[in-house]
């Protein structure tokens, strides 16, 4: 098995996950891992084949490393009663795999035991981001793929697994976050047809809907307004900005995870084919990126230690909002 990533295409791909079911076949229990901040399609992902593996009598846990929280419009999902804290996470587990994680660094404090799990041949990474760094022993990565949740349907297929409701919404979570609601160039016909095929298990998809994104307190509503209120346009640029601060955070009671969507409203100008939202956290600057035209944020993203797709990324950095922000004008000045 290899510790890179497949060259070649969708065989390649293919045979990196017939790869991946046999070790997962072999394997007593599986020790499930997405990245830090999980969004829906990290927990989706995961979520989804933690389902699939105890409904196939396979032992399985599920985690993501500190803070354990997850934002609010991600409450709905089941299985989040399932999960197990990052510390209680095995230091040797038998096989780990890791959903939509494209570097060991995204894991916090569970990276070193994916990194002795390489070691140990058993370590499987399912992703879809083309920045992904193929840290495992077999890594899955499609970057054709519209969402890590694609990836994980078709591992589901080799190994026989069939789907069932609570992994189907946790997949259709997944793939509609990733595709902003079939609204993004990554929605091909494929995307469809697995939409077609999830929605058969009759999901409650208007309700999955409102809470992923348009359902919000209204502490939040405020603190939006302020937050646009701040918004600066650089024309010349065509990069629109805005940030959250610590002092934001406090005064209107709202948490980091709240503002996840913050960037859907940002990118909406019209004005600008770059947009961003720079967050104050303790880990340090938390940048989310979202393009609409050429450039490409995803190797901005990784310039700065993050990564991501060419049109949608992130990445977390030290400094303060307006260092940061003076790198990322920086970064599109030279070209992207």
């Amino acid at each position: 098995m290899s510790s890179s990533q497949p060259e070649g295409g969708q065989a390649c791909v293919s045979s990196a996950i017939a790869d991946a079911a046999r070790l997962i076949a072999d394997a007593a229990k599986l020790s499930l891992a997405c990245h830090v901040s999980p969004d829906g399609d990290a927990l989706g992902s995961m979520l989804a084949l933690h389902h699939l593996a105890l409904a196939n009598g396979k032992a399985s846990l599920a985690s993501w490393p500190e803070p354990f929280v997850v934002a609010p419009h991600y409450l709905f999902l089941p299985g989040l009663d399932l999960v197990t804290k990052p510390a209680d996470f095995p230091s040797d587990p038998e096989v780990m795999i890791t959903f939509d994680c494209g570097s060991v660094g995204r894991l916090g404090e569970l990276g070193p035991i994916a990194e002795r799990s390489q070691r140990a041949g058993r370590l499987i990474v399912l992703d879809h981001h083309a920045s992904n760094d193929c840290y495992g022993s077999v890594n899955c990565v499609d970057p054709a793929a519209a969402a890590t949740a694609v990836v994980v349907r078709r591992l589901a297929t080799e190994l026989g697994w069939p789907l069932n409701r609570d992994a189907a919404m946790c997949l259709y979570t997944g793939l509609v976050t990733d595709t902003g609601r079939f609204q993004y160039n990554n929605t091909t016909p494929a995307v469809f047809a697995l939409a077609e095929e999830l929605s058969t298990f009759d999901l409650p998809i208007s309700d999955m809907s409102r809470q992923l994104f348009e359902e919000h307190r209204f502490a939040y509503l405020k603190l939006v307004a302020s937050c646009l209120e701040r918004a600066e346009l650089d024309v010349d640029l065509r990069f629109v900005a805005t940030w959250v601060t610590e002092e934001d955070f406090r005064r209107f009671d709202v948490s980091i995870e709240e503002t996840e969507g913050l960037i859907d409203l940002v990118r909406r100008s019209a004005e600008a084919e770059v947009s961003c939202v720079l967050k104050e956290s303790p880990e340090g600057i938390r940048v989310s990126l979202r393009a609409v035209a050429e450039t490409d944020v995803g190797a901005i993203a990784t310039r700065f230690g993050g990564g991501g797709h060419r049109f949608a990324a992130g990445f977390t950095s030290p400094g303060t909002v307006a260092e940061v922000l003076a790198q990322i004008r920086g970064a599109l000045v030279a070209g992207g």
